[in-house]
């Protein structure tokens, strides 16, 4: 590992960290799990269901919800480390011609309401923004908030990502794939490249991914537009980004597992307990 590499993993490990002192935090002071509490509000489950299954989800809602928003907290960082500058909801504003925009609005009517009688029309982005960037018209000012925004101030270029969570809904995707469109369009152009990124891929190979809502608005096996776990993070840092994130989470997780079962669940941690890693 390098030195760049470790700083990354570095600042990765502290913005988990961060995170998860928060939520523990959290489930032993400010929002701890009342069994008395459980019991009274649900006597039937309580009848049926053992208290620790719901203590698990009780934690389960407190960690999910703020790991959403630490995936673009950690592309900043990776950003920094790596390209040499991150932000968080930049907004970026341009112009983009008027039929531009109407036919951003014809590509994703076509996407979501096929024509009566016939097949849904798969997304295809190269056939898309070709037929998108036909349109004339006076110059109509547009303003596009990204996910997230890197500047590479090695290679003088600057990136607008679409950064959602590994499973996300059709709809968010829609604004992605609309806001995506529209930064393709201005002139001139605010940014060098624009994606829709997802931090992992719970299918393991890019083929493979399959979770149907996405597939609606691009085609997530073969689009360039779209960014899978390790491309992501190597686009957003360079090299080596995703091996320090792999290594930076590895290295810390024994530590919350335990301080898990530990101070949370109150129970010894099991000498079996298969160790997970990235």
């Amino acid at each position: 590992m390098n030195e760049r590499e470790a700083r990354m993993k570095s600042a990765i490990q502290t913005t988990i960290k961060q995170m998860m002192d928060r939520v523990m935090l959290r489930v032993l002071q400010q929002d701890p799990f009342l069994k008395d509490e459980h019991r009274a509000k649900r006597p039937l489950y309580a009848a049926l269901v053992p208290d620790e299954i719901f203590k698990g989800s009780h934690f389960e809602r407190r960690f999910v919800t703020p790991f959403g928003s630490v995936w673009e907290k950690l592309a900043v960082v990776a950003a920094l480390e790596g390209a040499g500058y991150g932000e968080l909801g930049r907004r970026i504003i341009g112009n983009v011609k008027r039929e531009r925009l109407a036919r951003i609005q014809q590509v994703l009517d076509q996407l979501e309401h096929p024509v009566e009688g016939q097949r849904r029309i798969p997304p295809d982005w190269n056939t898309e923004l070709a037929y998108v960037l036909e349109g004339k018209g006076e110059p109509i000012p547009v303003t596009v908030v990204a996910d997230v925004y890197v500047e590479d101030r090695l290679e003088n270029k600057c990136y607008a990502f679409e950064l959602k969570a590994p499973l996300p809904n059709s709809d968010i995707t829609k604004v992605s794939k609309e806001k995506i469109l529209k930064l393709y369009s201005m002139e001139p152009p605010q940014i060098n490249e624009a994606y829709y990124s997802l931090p992992y891929n719970p299918f393991g190979l890019r083929e493979n991914y399959s979770w149907s809502f996405p597939s609606r608005w691009f085609n997530m096996r073969e689009d360039p537009v779209v960014l899978i776990g390790s491309e992501f993070w190597e686009k957003v840092g360079g090299p080596g980004t995703y091996t320090a994130f792999i290594n930076a989470v590895n290295e810390i997780g024994p530590e919350y597992k335990e301080r898990i079962y530990r101070e949370f669940l109150g129970i010894v941690p099991p000498e079996s307990d298969e160790e997970i890693v990235l």
